[in-house]
């Protein structure tokens, strides 16, 4: 067994029941859903990380699935980890759980073998990017941001999601501030599908899955490994790579001075 799953296995038998994931399978059109529903922000857990990882690796293999829908109920569509569950890690192991979770879950979103349409409403931070930046399409109501304020948590990562977002000098800028941009931007710039009110954005994702899952099946899934096959780099080789520089800022005892000063250099 391998150490990630060994490390996956340990942290199971203590995750809480409730996940705030929730998995509907494929409806009569092919179009399965999965929804984050973590009250209050949406700011997950490990075992919530893990969770989306499984519910979209599970809607993958149902043979019934031509398209998934990954969206949020709440105030927005996910606020990031859980910092509140790092903290009150005795030792390092919660942060090793956080970045193996939202490791397993973007590459849950990137590996679908069916087209991933994520619906983005109100804030989008953090592990949010990670999720949409892999996605196939997103959707946005036009009240949704986007931003990695990792830099004001002592944390690294995701620079490899926001960079299939936003142009490269405007994702370093981004970074570097913790500036966050607007669905209309990101629409402009044509990573965004679609900008609709948000009483609309459900239906709208729906709208597009439908689209895609109308198409043959065998086509589609074909068409997703090829679009994967060419990518230009290897974003989860990337993203692990920004992971090493989070765990030593948690190492060296940074990032827990800088979420106590706020992001500041005290």
């Amino acid at each position: 067994m391998s150490e990630l799953a060994s490390s996956r296995i340990e942290h199971s038998r203590e995750a809480p029941m409730d996940t705030g994931i929730r998995f509907e399978r494929a409806d009569a059109n092919g179009i399965a859903e999965v929804v984050m529903d973590a009250p209050p922000v949406n700011a997950l857990t490990v075992a919530g990380w893990y969770a989306i990882a499984d519910a979209l690796t599970e809607a993958g293999r149902d043979p019934a699935t031509r398209a998934v829908v990954l969206r949020a109920e709440g105030r927005g569509f996910n606020a990031g980890v859980d910092i509140k569950e790092v903290q009150a890690s005795p030792d390092h192991s919660a942060i090793i759980g956080a970045n193996r979770g939202c490791y397993a879950a973007f590459a849950a979103v990137y590996d679908c073998p069916v087209p991933v349409v994520a619906a983005v409403h109100g804030f989008c931070l953090g592990g949010g990017i990670g999720l949409v930046g892999n996605a196939d399409v997103i959707v946005a109501s036009d009240d949704a941001t986007f931003g990695l304020p990792e830099v004001d948590r002592g944390a690294l990562g995701a620079a490899t999601h926001l960079s299939r977002l936003v142009p490269q000098h405007l994702m370093r800028a981004m970074f570097y501030t913790s500036a966050t941009a607007t669905a209309a931007q990101l629409h402009a710039f044509g990573s965004v599908w679609a900008v609709v009110p948000r009483e609309e954005l459900r239906d709208k994702a729906l709208e597009v899955a439908g689209q895609i899952a109308a198409k043959n099946p065998t086509v589609i899934r074909a068409a997703k490994e090829a679009l994967n096959g060419i990518d230009l780099w290897d974003v989860k080789r990337s993203y692990r790579y920004e992971q090493g520089f989070t765990f030593e800022l948690n190492l060296s005892g940074t990032a827990s001075q800088v979420r106590e000063g706020f992001g500041g250099d005290r």
